[in-house]
């Protein structure tokens, strides 16, 4: 009988052992994987490594961007070419027809959309990343992750548009009857320069925006500034050339005619206006991440 009795108190004890053990393995689990966020020291740590450890959390949120940005449209990416297409057909009439602006012997809508698509990959990618911290307050206030991830997602998705958008470019380059030279194994140099350009702008813009939100309303208007600025419509041989260096300050003077010296067979852009651009954007966007690195932990605080 006593033995009876005991039976259900063994296996209750038993079943509290279990239990705390596994409480105790998922504590030890726990403390095995805690990450430890302490405040950034100095300005040379940019955080990169860190940025790598949360990688599939970027890919998600390139993935997320692509996805929210066609979810319930109609023609979906063909939303991406017609936005280019039809300011290569409004600068072919008015800078083209109208104007009669040069194009070193190439037909105006290829020469014009050349340099559409490359400043298409820019804009986007400069709205997406100066507005991105500001539009993820969701997230950002609930869970820790580095948050040079968002603006560095907005960018990199635009990566998608533009594939879609490099269609229409193989399109126009078979009806004008231009082949690509050797020349066009560049390209992909000036792709990356037109993204770290968007995301070293970006930076910058995101931080003010954080802070004064009204910089989000004067991206578009800066952005529209920015493409006359760019030659864009017109060729770059038309700018004096006292104003030469002044325009190598712009970055996307030689991705632009990069793509037209890839893709044409334009002149090559790989002069000192190239170079002084290399540099500037080396500078915008290191000094970017170092002071993005210091003011996120404010973020939460601000948004």
């Amino acid at each position: 009988m006593a033995h009876l009795i005991d039976a259900p108190a063994r296996a209750a004890a038993t079943a509290d052992g279990i239990a705390t053990q596994r409480a105790a393995d998922a504590v030890a689990a726990r403390s095995a994987s805690t990450t430890v966020i302490k405040p950034s020291r100095g300005w040379v740590t940019l955080g990169l490594r860190e940025v790598w450890k949360y990688r599939e959390l970027l890919f998600f949120l390139i993935w997320r961007d692509v996805k929210v940005r066609y979810k319930q449209t109609v023609v979906g990416l063909l939303w991406v070419i017609m936005q280019p297409v039809a300011t290569m057909l409004l600068f072919t009439f008015v800078f083209g027809r109208l104007a009669k602006l040069p194009t070193n012997g190439m037909p105006y809508p290829i020469f014009a959309y050349s340099g559409l698509l490359p400043w298409q990959l820019f804009a986007a990618g400069l709205v997406g990343a100066g507005t991105g911290i500001v539009g993820s307050s969701n997230l950002i206030t609930k869970v820790y992750f580095p948050r040079l991830i968002i603006p560095i997602s907005s960018v990199v998705s635009g990566l998608v548009d533009f594939g879609a958008a490099f269609v229409v470019m193989i399109g126009l380059m078979v009806y004008y009857d231009v082949a690509p030279t050797i020349a066009v194994l560049a390209l992909p140099l000036f792709v990356l320069l037109a993204t770290l350009t968007a995301l070293a702008v970006g930076l910058w813009l995101s931080m003010l925006n954080v802070r004064y939100r009204d910089i989000q309303y004067t991206i578009p208007f800066l952005t529209q500034i920015w493409l006359f600025m760019t030659p864009v419509a017109y060729a770059s041989g038309l700018i004096p050339p006292k104003y030469r260096l002044l325009i190598a300050l712009n970055p996307m003077t030689s991705v632009v005619d990069g793509f037209r010296w890839a893709l044409l067979g334009q002149a090559e852009p790989f002069g000192t206006e190239f170079y002084i651009s290399i540099g500037m954007v080396g500078l915008v966007l290191v000094t970017g991440i170092a002071f993005f690195k210091r003011m996120e932990k404010t973020f939460a605080d601000v948004i």
